[in-house]
């Protein structure tokens, strides 16, 4: 029997979809976080998933988003062949005007994080338009859409090989995934593609990031074929890899692994890992002609009640007083609750004031003495001071950190993961500090926030340089200014703790 879908229906599914996905985390992610939070023993890794509950269940409370980045946006669309449309638009069009109305909604505005021409102008398209789509024509009356919002810290962490025949997947694998740092946010899952062409072990990849977290359910019933023998050897040999929460040394890495296959040419072995972040979003909806498909919230009840102690050691600052020799005696894994001001800035700014130095121009802002948050902020809704301000991946920053600290002054940095060994260098050099504030806890860190205001680059946008005033914002000291990195030191350790514990 033939279904008749109006494309009205269509844009308002997926704007509603994508509301719902920024500020709701799905159920079976926050009871496995929850999970790997009880039985973490790892001090520094339990509080950041604290923060990332903690987190959650204010978003859910108060309708924004879990994460700044709220993500460019994955479709996968089947369509039933005997569905007709009563429609004047191209459904690239229909769904594009969902993301469109989804993003730019009033109560709940999502930051556009979308450019058009990528290697030239890199222009916002200012409604994070347009999304990447997948159509497959199957059997049926019906229009069956999941949709997905995936940040750029975890998706830039994506990696693909083509292996040969005789080649393990698991040791590549175990490979990658240390190279892959904590800029995508663990505690995660891993989706991983094996077979077809290069695009098609990609887009499994991806898509298998759209199934619920069930790796409990599969130990105990043994796994029935290789994609599943697979999922159980990767779940339990990248967690022993003591990566852990942010990549602060633990027991948990990976909430689940997920694995698609499809048939390949015999000379030819693909595989792609695309990891998916703590903000885990993503919706199911079906068109059936009867209207348009929404999504039920979930109870309050879904969510666990945490709370987060500082304790007793937790050294506070104020940033307006402190000194670069102050933070000398700042340890890799102290906590730290920074108080007073700090400036942002993130690529496009760095890049702007790396050019602007090497012109012999001066600097719209003084940086000397001061820290600088990489973050692109959220637009403030109603009352609030910021919207969602959690950290950008800090490895981003890392060729232009020799510059900004000679030139600038500058004493200290604040953004999510680890740093690499050029900024690492940098920052031994010149007796600076990186803090770490955690991915994945926007709302949370925002309202800590109680002052912004925009003092340079007004033209970037999300990208520009503000002034936030703070009061007690978490962080952790992540590379001290001799050059200890607790990205370095944690893993190592929590990995033979692992190995150790196994062995007895």
């Amino acid at each position: 029997m033939t279904t008749v879908i109006r494309q009205d229906d269509l844009i308002e599914s997926v704007a509603d979809a994508l509301q719902f996905i920024s500020y709701y985390h799905p159920k079976d992610f926050i009871q496995a976080v929850y999970e790997a939070y009880q039985k973490e023993e790892s001090q520094a890794a339990k509080d950041a998933m604290a923060q990332i509950l903690i987190n959650s269940r204010m978003c859910a409370q108060g309708k924004r988003p879990i994460c700044q980045d709220t993500g460019i946006v994955t479709v996968f669309v089947n369509i039933g062949m005997d569905v007709q449309w009563d429609a004047d638009m191209a459904l690239d069009d229909i769904i594009n005007e969902g993301v469109r109305r989804a993003y730019t909604h009033p109560d709940n505005v999502l930051r556009a994080s979308v450019l058009a021409d990528p290697d030239g102008k890199r222009a916002n398209t200012k409604d994070n338009t347009p999304a990447v789509i997948h159509y497959k024509m199957v059997p049926g009356n019906t229009v069956d859409v999941h949709v997905a919002a995936k940040g750029g810290g975890s998706e830039a962490k994506s990696k693909f090989a083509m292996l040969n025949p005789s080649d393990s997947v698991v040791d590549w694998v175990l490979k990658m995934v240390p190279q892959m740092g904590a800029g995508w946010c663990p505690p995660g899952m891993l989706g991983i593609g094996i077979g077809g062409t290069a695009e098609k072990a990609m887009e499994l990849a991806k898509e298998s990031l759209l199934d619920p977290i069930d790796i409990h359910d599969l130990q105990a019933r043994g796994a029935s074929n290789r994609s599943e023998e697979l999922r159980l050897e990767l779940f339990d040999k990248v967690n022993e890899l003591g990566i852990g929460a942010q990549g602060l040394g633990g027991l948990t890495t990976v909430l689940d692994v997920k694995v698609k296959d499809y048939p390949t040419h015999a000379a030819n072995k693909p595989v792609a890992i695309i990891p998916n972040c703590a903000a885990t979003r993503h919706a199911h909806f079906v068109l059936d002609g009867s209207g348009p498909s929404l999504q039920t919230p979930p109870s309050l009840e879904d969510w666990p009640e945490i709370t987060w102690e500082v304790g007793d050691s937790v050294r506070r600052v104020n940033l307006d007083t402190v000194t670069p020799e102050d933070v000398k005696d700042w340890k890799p894994g102290e906590t730290v609750l920074l108080s007073g001001k700090m400036l942002t800035g993130r690529d496009a700014a760095h890049k702007k004031m790396v050019d602007m130095i090497e012109r012999g121009e001066e600097l719209p802002v003084d940086l000397k003495g001061r820290f600088i948050y990489y973050v692109g902020p959220v637009d403030p809704v109603r009352e609030e001071v910021v919207g969602p301000a959690g950290p950008t991946t800090a490895t981003r920053m890392d060729k232009f950190t020799r510059t900004m600290l000679e030139k600038t002054g500058l004493t200290g940095m604040i953004g999510k993961a680890e740093r690499g060994q050029v900024a690492i260098d940098a920052i031994r050099e010149f007796g600076a500090v990186y803090l770490m504030a955690v991915g994945g806890s926007a709302y949370l860190v925002s309202k800590a926030i109680k002052k912004a205001e925009v003092v340079a680059f007004e033209e970037l946008g999300m990208e520009a340089i503000y002034e936030f005033e703070v009061e007690d914002m978490p962080v952790t000291v992540a590379v001290d200014s001799k050059g200890s990195s607790v990205h370095q030191t944690g893993p190592v350790e929590w990995h033979e703790k692992i190995i150790a514990a196994k062995a007895v």
